[in-house]
């Protein structure tokens, strides 16, 4: 039996962060060649904008790097999402910690990131920076998609040692 990977990005209204990282680690997965091995999808711990496309400044920001978000709608986090997905990697603290109390994790534990809940920016400890900022708010999607690309090379790195192992 093939090893398979389900992968959960996780923002507040899902969408600016995590469907902007669900489509740039979907298209590392495609040219990596691990679309039959690797499920990728994004959720909003928020119920605002259920239904809604990616905002327009992270459309802007695929487009620019010729990355698709076709067909993504915003959708809220559930607790089924827990035995679903393997990784569910929160964008920021707030939303790790609403993802917790709506799953009442009790995975605990440093035993690897497999059926983990933890933060995106953990997989870039060395920028010493604890939140993917919201560009919602600042506007700056640029700084997002940056932080956003580095961190989903590492999982995907993870991910593929994982699958390996």
């Amino acid at each position: 039996m093939t090893k398979q990977a389900r992968v959960l990005f996780v923002c507040l209204g899902n969408i600016c962060r995590s469907p902007m990282a669900e489509a740039v680690f979907r298209s590392m997965v495609q040219k990596a060649g691990l679309e039959q091995a690797i499920e990728i999808d994004s959720a909003g711990t928020g119920d605002w904008h259920i239904g809604r496309p990616p905002h327009e400044g992270t459309r802007k920001q695929l487009d620019s790097k010729g990355i698709s978000y076709s067909g993504m709608k915003a959708r809220q986090f559930a607790k089924a999402d827990r035995d679903k997905f393997d990784y569910i990697v929160c964008m920021d603290t707030k939303n790790e910690k609403d993802v917790l109390a709506i799953i009442e994790d009790d995975i605990g534990g440093d035993t690897g990131r497999e059926g983990r809940v933890f933060t995106f920016m953990s997989l870039l400890p060395e920028l010493n920076i604890a939140d993917v900022p919201d560009p919602y708010y600042s506007g700056n999607f640029d700084e997002v998609y940056e932080l956003v690309e580095q961190g989903c090379a590492k999982l995907l790195s993870e991910i593929q040692r994982d699958l390996q192992a």
